[in-house]
């Protein structure tokens, strides 16, 4: 389509494609027009400028097998904030501990990880992959019964925990029947097993002490009764 121009033209400007999200006279970051550019993680993205610290969470991992702690922090990077298309991604992460003993390879694991952080694209495979690590001298059963099996395995879980507090994980939630038929079968187990003793409340993580490792959740919480095994954890049995 062809417009006539018929006057002579005074003023102009070009007319440029708005590639990021506005800041307004506050101060505060507008939300981005539609077609604006997203950002995508990759493996060049900086700090944004101006920005010399980035939100995230510290963890900590107490293990049997060791007097100290180790201290896991997770920074996280905000894309697209102000608009529709705002994520939260995994930037970086550190693990401190004040055990050297395994610092060569904790500092390799560490930059590893964030490297792939900033790569882009699913990470949450990460989470799952560390967790499969076995220890040959054998794992450990943290409080509440959960069965660890290496500290490479924690440092995954931590980082799974982390990746569903910021809304990259989708936490399967026990459905509320299956929990009830489960408080249920645990108060008729331990009154079977302790007559006359209360039964524990059913927001204790301490499980009967006659119950045994399921093999889905890796947690000391399985029990055998009414001829069938059941996990009081994830209700896995293999009668259902």
């Amino acid at each position: 389509m062809s417009i006539k121009i018929d006057k002579p033209i005074v003023n102009y400007e070009i007319a440029k494609p708005d590639t990021a999200a506005q800041t307004n006279d506050k101060g505060h970051q507008a939300s981005a027009p539609e077609g604006a550019e997203i950002i995508q993680m990759h493996e060049k993205l900086a700090r944004p400028d101006g920005l010399e610290c980035l939100e995230g969470a510290t963890y900590k991992i107490k293990t049997p097998l060791d007097e100290h702690a180790l201290y896991v922090t997770i920074n996280d990077i905000v894309l697209n904030e102000g608009t529709k298309h705002e994520s939260r991604k995994p930037f970086e992460i550190f693990i401190n501990s004040k055990n050297m003993d395994h610092f060569q390879w904790i500092v390799a694991l560490t930059r590893v990880m964030s490297a792939v952080f900033r790569k882009g694209g699913d990470v949450t495979f990460m989470a799952e992959e560390l967790q499969a690590v076995f220890d040959p001298r054998g794992g450990y059963f943290k409080p509440g019964g959960k069965f660890m099996p290496s500290l490479v395995a924690e440092i995954g879980a931590v980082i799974e925990h982390h990746m569903i507090r910021i809304g990259l994980i989708v936490e399967e939630e026990t459905p509320v029947a299956q929990q009830l038929m489960l408080d249920e079968k645990r108060a008729q187990f331990e009154q079977a097993q302790n007559p006359g003793k209360p039964s524990a409340t059913s927001d204790t993580d301490d499980y009967p002490a006659a119950a045994t490792l399921c093999k889905k959740c890796n947690t000391r919480a399985t029990i055998f009764m009414d001829g069938c095994e059941t996990c009081l954890s994830c209700g896995y049995s293999k009668c259902a």
